[in-house]
């Protein structure tokens, strides 16, 4: 019987023995293609709490796993109070954050969360309620609404969507009604805007934790979507209805959610029927620290960032729900509208470059898959979002999706097969340059390089951090990426590496560009 460490040791002989082997050689004039992104693939989230201001996730205290700044009762539903902390509304007018989220554009940027299922749109430029109406959690003002549209406007933004479903915008019967939702449509179309996409409700799955009526199920859902769906498709017929935007049922939440009596998919899809125009999802492979009611086993940490068994539950997940879109939705394109390194605000490590992995990893997973849209989760708020909140400085993840932005088009190549799993390659054209190829090399592998054999000269875009994983620094060809004293980007430069023979670091992220290579499916 093969112990756990001769397996592990094992796994580490065949891994030298695959860095000391002959070069992965790669062919980029000659990669097929496999798919076509959504021009907006690589998007984000800015929480509907932020815009408002409320109850958030609270940060992260030095010396500690988990935040424990007190907050009054009923932040979520379902989960301690103490774990979130007031903030004040985001000003997405910040020049910073504008340059920051520009860079990034063409996107999608989803208002939506938890908190927009119970959140009361004022309609009037009047001082809004001091509390929220009954039946709601929170108030969007025009002016916080105007805002988000203004931000949209000045970084190439789409906007995606959800809608209030709590006691407050219900009729004597308990059936959800489009009141509200028509007042943000019909203010959103004075402001020369419209929604892009739009899901009925965040997460539908946890709809109890989401503040949906007592006793909510299934048969409620599609009762409630039926309305939905019609008022919809007659008040705003070019949005993109998106369902049913689920969340956790793939294996990798499931245990813990079973608890927080979760509503499966498979029931509200067979309880509304045909109807959407692009199936959605939202997919976190753990949750944070903060939510420890999922259960032993529900979380994950910084060691595993690299694993194979982190990195493959994008894949896990994306399988189980395109099996449901094929069963019920044949044919309709898929997108992730919500995710990132762990629910319920990330760990303290999301901010850091052991994240990049997962973060372009999952980007090259999904887009093979034929996912058209990934919005990660959030744009500037708690510890998953690609810029720091108070500083709006960049954190890793940015600096890996600006390079994305800029490298990787939107068709979508097969990188062709590697017998090694601590090597990962994915490709595309290349953004803006016709005939031309990138090669992304994902090395997992702390402890050894990896080299590859090219067939022509590339430039070479190399993520590392000399100040080891958990760091919130990165270095680009063994420069330190920051922004400058004006708020300018840095210089984003490959450097040129000859044809032949060439050695990716342990532990980096590299992209490769061949403006020749004319590839065939990339003009």
């Amino acid at each position: 019987m093969t112990t756990p460490s001769a397996a592990l040791a094992v796994a580490a002989a065949f891994a030298a023995c695959l860095s000391a082997a002959e070069p992965v050689p790669v062919s980029p004039s000659r990669l097929a293609k496999v798919g076509q992104v959504d021009a907006r693939y690589q998007s984000y989230n800015v929480e509907m709490v932020e815009v408002t201001g409320g109850r958030f996730w609270a940060p992260y205290r030095t010396g500690s796993d988990a935040p424990k700044t007190p907050s009054a009762p009923g932040a979520v539903p379902g989960i301690d109070p103490s774990l979130f902390r007031m903030r004040p509304p985001i000003d997405l007018s910040q020049p910073r954050l504008r340059k920051l989220a520009a860079a990034l554009g063409p996107s999608y940027v989803r208002i939506s969360g938890t908190w927009a299922n119970s959140t009361y749109f004022h309609d009037s430029d009047t001082p809004p309620p001091s509390a929220p109406p009954a039946g709601f959690g929170g108030v969007l003002t025009r002016a916080q609404w105007r805002g988000v549209v203004e931000f949209a406007k000045a970084v190439d933004a789409k906007i995606v969507t959800s809608f209030a479903i709590s006691p407050g915008v219900r009729d004597a019967n308990g059936v959800w009604t489009p009141d509200q939702a028509s007042k943000l449509l019909a203010y959103t179309k004075t402001l020369d805007a419209s929604i892009a996409a739009a899901e009925f409700f965040n997460e539908p799955s946890f709809a109890a934790m989401g503040g949906a009526p007592k006793g909510y199920d299934a048969a409620a859902y599609g009762r409630d979507f039926a309305v939905f769906r019609t008022f919809i498709r007659k008040a705003s017929p070019n949005t993109v209805l998106l369902g049913p935007g689920a969340v956790g049922e793939g294996g990798a939440l499931a245990g813990g959610a079973s608890a927080l009596a979760m509503i499966k998919s498979e029931d509200m899809l067979r309880a509304t029927g045909h109807g959407v125009d692009a199936f959605s999802y939202h997919f976190y492979g753990a949750v944070s620290k903060r939510c420890g009611a999922f259960g032993a086993g529900s979380g994950t940490t910084p060691e595993a960032a690299l694993s194979e068994q982190w990195l493959d539950r994008t894949d896990r997940e994306a399988a189980f729900y395109q099996a449901l879109r094929d069963r019920f939705e044949p044919g309709r394109s898929m997108w992730l509208t919500e995710t990132g390194e762990t629910a319920c605000g990330g760990d303290p490590w999301a901010a850091t470059f052991a994240d990049s992995f997962r973060y372009l990893d999952q980007l090259g997973r999904l887009a093979k898959r034929g996912v058209q849209v990934v919005a990660h989760n959030t744009l500037a708020a708690s510890d998953y979002a690609l810029i720091e909140e108070e500083t709006l400085a960049p954190r890793p993840n940015y600096w890996s999706a600006l390079l994305w932005r800029r490298l990787m088009g939107d068709v979508v190549l097969d990188a062709g097969p590697t017998q090694d799993p601590k090597l990962h390659l994915y490709a595309h054209c290349m953004a803006n340059h016709p005939g031309g190829v990138t090669l992304l090399a994902i090395v997992t592998d702390t402890g050894a390089p990896r080299t590859l054999s090219l067939p022509a000269a590339a430039a070479q875009y190399t993520l590392t951090s000399s100040k080891g994983l958990e760091s919130p620094t990165v270095e680009l060809n063994g420069a330190p990426l920051a922004i400058g004293a004006d708020d300018s980007l840095p210089a984003i430069e490959g450097r040129r590496h000859t044809k032949g023979r060439m050695e990716l670091p342990p532990a980096s992220i590299t992209f490769l560009v061949f403006p020749d290579a004319s590839n065939g499916s990339c003009r």
